[in-house]
């Protein structure tokens, strides 16, 4: 499953990065997400895997990243894999004047096993849905300060 979602932000592009370039930043923008830990390589950079956990509800929920590019300022790919599911990630960031930032996020999912690919396929909705949040809740704490860690 393959699919495109962007959002414009009314911040400088070098802003949005340095926010979006901070590990500690993910809990104001990623509901859900109870804790992160560095697992090799160096934070930020190509080959770097980290592991980030979430409770969604009452599941648990690990998923490893993996930095395949960070061309920062421009763009920021990276795989998320967890079981059943493996996610790609590629991001850009353009300037569309000095105060506007457009972030075009493409992700492809690929699911292992009978009842994700089954899941991915009746529910790609739910995988869109989220997505858009994520993006959303970035552009709220990068405009506004607002996070979501209080909701966690």
């Amino acid at each position: 499953m393959k699919y495109t979602t962007e959002i414009t932000i009314n911040r400088p592009r070098t802003e949005v990065v340095e926010k979006m370039d901070n590990p500690e930043n993910m809990k104001h923008w990623q509901r859900g997400l109870i804790s992160y830990e560095q697992l090799r390589g160096a934070p930020g950079k190509e080959g770097a895997q980290m592991q980030l956990h979430y409770k969604m509800g009452k599941r648990d929920m690990a998923l490893t990243e993996t930095i395949i590019k960070n061309d920062f300022p421009t763009a920021f790919h990276a795989t998320y894999s967890a079981k059943g599911v493996h996610n790609i990630q590629n991001n850009y960031f353009h300037e569309v004047d000095s105060n506007t930032t457009k972030w075009i996020s493409e992700s492809e999912f690929q699911f292992k096993g009978f009842g994700m690919k089954l899941m991915g396929f009746l529910m790609p909705g739910a995988f869109k849905k989220q997505s858009k949040k994520y993006m959303e809740d970035f552009k709220s704490f990068v405009e506004n300060g607002t996070s979501v860690a209080e909701e966690n």
